[in-house]
């Protein structure tokens, strides 16, 4: 069975392909396919597995690949490997026309993104992402974004793809820590608008992490209709979009802090998650039985529960190079219950301080 969502941006919207083997189905990606070449962006870990399967399903619809195998790891998301893109597009003489197809997880769909955004002023772009986490989440909505030492996905363009197929055999071979790191985005999306959802992640978390397929098409459905309705209604983050940024503001200035790569974006955003929810409890948002449960939940999802040892100051001087930084003010997604969460700038430094204190190792 194979899940079509749209997400509806006028002339720019687009389908979300869900199911298994979709890679080898021709069908879905040739009506998106203009020329006889398109050009595959993937890394050292994720093209050994697929690209050959890739490669062999663009033959089929008369299309040959040029691909582009970069360097694994979040460490490499930076203007040095987006040049090596740069390079291919201009070495094999690709055109405005050609499509950019991004095979992998989020960093390589962030990087094809923005590689795609700025070539020529935009080529065709297909993700096609292989993580759980790219999956509910990265590949949806239209964020491209390469990291500056100084801030995560601080340089990027807003540009949406024409296509996402996420197949789900690509999550056999994750690892089991990124497919907990995956489980952090999935968890976001109850805590911040879908209660139901998340009451239904604390029945069924035991079989995604087994990698059910039935609860896994579920999961990444529901998460992927949430984001879908959240991008088209504030595609360009000017409000509501900016709830799915619970955790994030803390999880950027962790992976920031500790060196990129370090943990996983996910690992960073449950942290970070945590954090926001004690800051919430000290602000008389959220209960503390409602704090217990979401920690419960990550910890089961094999999640970290605790935060790395930065530093307040630090902590605070990395959040002030946040994206949801307005007139020097910091913004941040706290929550008012589980499924309700709010953007707020009235967080005093010293509850936001002692929040990180206390979540802190």
């Amino acid at each position: 069975m194979i899940q079509i969502l749209n997400v509806s941006l006028g002339e720019r919207s687009y389908p979300i392909h869900i199911g298994c083997g979709l890679l080898s189905d021709a069908a879905l990606i040739q009506p998106y396919l203009k020329q006889k070449k398109a050009v595959v962006v993937s890394n050292t870990t994720v093209a050994p597995l697929y690209l050959a399967t890739l490669t062999e399903t663009l033959g089929q619809a008369g299309v040959a690949v040029q691909p582009v195998i970069l360097p694994d790891g979040e460490e490499y998301k930076n203007w040095a490997t987006l040049n090596l893109i740069f390079d291919a597009l201009l070495a094999s003489h690709c055109e405005r026309s050609t499509p950019l197809i991004a095979l992998g997880g989020g960093v390589i769909g962030d990087m094809g993104g923005f590689a795609a955004a700025c070539y020529q002023r935009g080529m065709p772009f297909i993700q096609v992402p292989t993580t759980l986490l790219s999956q509910v989440d990265s590949s949806v909505g239209g964020k491209t974004a390469i990291n500056h030492p100084l801030g995560k996905n601080m340089i990027g363009a807003f540009y949406q793809p024409c296509l996402v197929l996420a197949d789900l055999n690509t999550l056999d071979t994750l690892p089991r820590r990124e497919l907990a790191a995956g489980l952090a985005e999935v968890i976001k999306y109850g805590l911040i608008g879908d209660p139901e959802f998340f009451a239904w992640l604390e029945n069924h978390l035991d079989a995604l992490l087994a990698c059910d397929k039935t609860a896994l098409a579920y999961a990444v459905a529901r998460s992927c209709a949430n984001k879908a309705a959240v991008v088209a209604a504030d595609e360009r983050e000017a409000g509501e979009r900016a709830l799915l940024n619970l955790g994030h503001t803390f999880g950027h200035a962790i992976e920031t802090g500790l060196g990129y790569g370090q943990w996983l974006h996910g690992e960073a955003v449950a942290a970070g998650t945590l954090i926001a929810a004690e800051l919430s409890v000290r602000l008389g948002w959220l209960t503390a039985d409602e704090a217990r449960r979401i920690e419960g939940l990550l910890s089961r999802a094999e999640l970290p529960v605790r935060a790395p040892p930065l530093g307040v100051e630090r902590y605070l001087e990395l959040m002030r190079h946040d994206k949801k930084v307005a007139d020097g003010q910091l913004r941040l997604v706290l929550l008012q219950g589980i499924g309700r969460a709010a953007v707020t700038d009235t967080a005093s430094e010293g509850d936001i301080s002692a929040a990180i204190a206390a979540r802190c190792d």
